[in-house]
């Protein structure tokens, strides 16, 4: 009777089972953002405390840029390192072969990645109205090597930078509501000669990757 019962009850369990494991949430879920010949913008979210395995690793340079707060792990190899990161941080990350990475924080973390599809061009980004020249109050470089220039943009309310010059194609990406956009946006601008007002009550912050 009790063998029965048992028997009775394995197909409840493997189906309860199969049920929890469809309905778990993926380690990670992308969402497309932008695509252009120079780069592939996507944001990925990862869920707590689920590994995601890349087991192909990850062909292209790209530029990581955090949307949450939060901590990770990411394992090469024999190696694993921790990174802990904020809204807003930027880091490069060059291509590489298979690897583990789980989000270690209580709660989902987006990132926003930048995906670069060929080799520098290698046209220079500076100008005699450089941004980060002509205007170094509003826009200071992050990050630079041979593939990008990241710069970071600040305007505190109400103000007015200088005009200047963008010589390269850039993704741009709103880390908080300003004129014209809101938090979280992704655009890809080109070449341009201007100046801007942040003609709002609040800070408008940005970062500018300058795509060589």
């Amino acid at each position: 009777m009790r063998i029965t019962s048992l028997n009775a009850l394995l197909p409840l369990l493997l189906a309860t089972t199969l049920q929890a494991q469809q309905n778990a949430p993926a380690p990670a879920t992308i969402t497309p953002k932008l695509d252009s010949p120079q780069a592939r913008v996507i944001v990925a979210t990862l869920q707590p405390r689920t590994p995601s395995i890349a087991r192909t690793g990850h062909a292209t340079d790209r530029v990581l840029i955090y949307l949450d707060d939060g901590v990770m792990t990411r394992k090469e190899g024999e190696q694993s390192v921790t990174i802990e990161f904020h809204r807003g941080d930027v880091r490069w990350r060059p291509a590489s072969g298979p690897y583990t990475a789980e989000n270690i924080s209580d709660h989902p973390i987006r990132i926003l990645e930048i995906d670069l599809k060929g080799a520098p061009s290698g046209v220079d980004a500076h100008s005699k109205l450089d941004p980060a020249a002509v205007d170094s109050k509003h826009y200071k470089v992050e990050l630079e090597n041979e593939h990008v220039r990241v710069l970071r943009v600040h305007y505190d309310a109400h103000e007015k930078g200088a005009t200047h010059e963008h010589i390269l194609n850039r993704v741009v990406v709103y880390l908080n509501d300003q004129s014209g956009a809101k938090a979280d946006d992704v655009r890809m601008s080109g070449a341009m000669t201007h100046a801007e007002e942040n003609a709002s009550d609040r800070p408008a912050d940005r970062i500018a990757v300058e795509l060589k």
